[in-house]
């Protein structure tokens, strides 16, 4: 293994872009370790996240069977427990030891933007600041390449699953926006579980200037005619939003699409939200849903109440109120569906709300990205659950950082993007 020079880094990453513009996911192993070596990483290997972040899979290119044991490597990692889950985990570049000689072996965690795709295996011959910085160069180029092919790539699909998928969690997944997304102003987490089963909720995030939207429904039934009335909602929500349609008027114009379509045999609840970024004002309107909780200091909880109108799709003809919330900087908007505190074990014992706010005051003392809280909070619903949730069960979680710190703040302390850990 050769030393890491930045003439020899700044040619690796010219001659994998040049070559991504042709480049299949099967390609993406090959291509990134020819590259990779020539400017002196060695052993290079791609791990991707599976769908509920619960193991990492080796990327073999090996087209549909691309899942399969690899000869030489190991094919899978857990993300309990592990080096590579700990990198995963953190969002830390990660040594690890090495008993093959004296080169260093690591762990660079694979973002796109600062949603957790996987990791990045390599060895390098020395350590130094350097060094860090070009695997972090060389993860993020990865990171884009495995995003810009995985939308086309049935291997990737595969890979990234472990066990089949109903067609209306196909449609969700397909439908729904990054699970992570963080900027100056705001930073945003969802999940959503069954992951291989939901039918009916959805969520949704944009920005758009100085304001961020935030929406989530939940369609009646557990069906594929609920994932196709979570669908339509969510379209309707994009496409009038887009037009111009203000908060007041967006879960109106929601209904009249689904109203159009199901004649009024499906409905869906849901909560619409505005944040403007630059004052903390949050503004909402609640269509017979559970209320938005704002956690506050990480130390208490608030439900915002708002008169709720009618489900959308009922055409019960309820007012539709808009309220107002003032943030403070560091607040945490929470919006859930009601899998989340209804869930019940085998007692019938529901997991609750206060069970569930409590677990997420609690995990934000231990500063983990937003991601990383969501995924063991799924994990912890899916205990209580003994192992298979009985309705689907979302949250969507923002927090406003506050009105300067696109200036003051480090994006990427808040995101929790990569340090580096030996």
């Amino acid at each position: 293994m050769a030393v890491i020079r930045d003439r020899d880094v700044r040619r690796m990453l010219a001659g994998l872009l040049a070559e991504s513009h042709v480049m299949s996911f099967e390609d993406l192993p090959d291509g990134i370790a020819k590259h990779a070596a020539a400017a002196g990483f060695a052993e290079t290997l791609v791990y991707l996240g599976d769908l509920q972040r619960d193991v990492l899979r080796l990327v073999t290119g090996k087209g549909l069977d691309a899942a399969r044991e690899p000869e030489g490597h190991q094919a899978e990692f857990p993300v309990e427990g592990t080096v590579a889950g700990r990198a995963y985990q953190y969002g830390d570049i990660t040594a690890a030891a090495d008993s093959s000689g004296p080169a260093y072996r690591w762990w660079v965690p694979l973002l796109d933007g600062t949603e957790r795709l996987g990791v990045l295996h390599l060895r390098t011959a020395t350590d130094d600041q350097e060094t860090r910085e070009a695997m972090f160069a060389l993860a993020s180029l990865v990171a884009m390449l495995v995003v810009g092919a995985r939308d086309t790539s049935d291997s990737h699909a595969r890979l990234t699953r472990v066990k089949p998928m109903n067609v209306a969690a196909e449609m969700q997944w397909q439908l729904m926006p990054p699970r992570t997304y963080v900027d100056g102003h705001v930073s945003i987490a969802a999940l959503m579980e069954p992951a291989y089963e939901v039918s009916g909720d959805a969520y949704d995030y944009a920005t758009a200037g100085d304001v961020v939207h935030l929406s989530l429904f939940d369609a009646m039934g557990h069906d594929t005619a609920a994932g196709l009335t979570a669908n339509l909602a969510v379209g309707a929500c994009r496409n009038h939003r887009r037009q111009g349609t203000g908060l007041a008027d967006l879960g109106d114009a929601i209904e009249r699409v689904l109203l159009g379509q199901f004649r009024g045999d499906r409905y869906a609840t849901g909560v619409l939200a505005e944040l403007d970024v630059t004052t903390g004002v949050l503004t909402w309107t609640n269509r017979a849903h559970l209320p938005p909780v704002v956690i506050r200091g990480g130390r208490w909880t608030t439900l915002l109440a708002c008169p709720p109108a009618h489900p959308m799709g009922s055409d019960l003809a309820l007012p539709t109120t808009v309220c107002r919330e003032q943030l403070q900087p560091g607040d945490r908007i929470v919006l859930y569906t009601d899998g989340i505190t209804e869930a019940r074990n085998a007692a019938g014992e529901e997991f609750g709300e206060t069970a569930f706010l409590d677990f997420l005051i609690r995990h934000h003392s231990d500063e983990l990205p937003a991601a990383e809280t969501l995924r063991r909070l799924m994990r912890t619903l899916l205990a209580h659950h003994e192992g298979r949730f009985q309705d689907d069960a979302t949250i969507l979680l923002c927090e406003w950082f506050g009105p300067t710190n696109r200036s003051t703040r480090s994006v990427a302390a808040v995101a929790g993007l990569p340090r580096t850990e030996v």
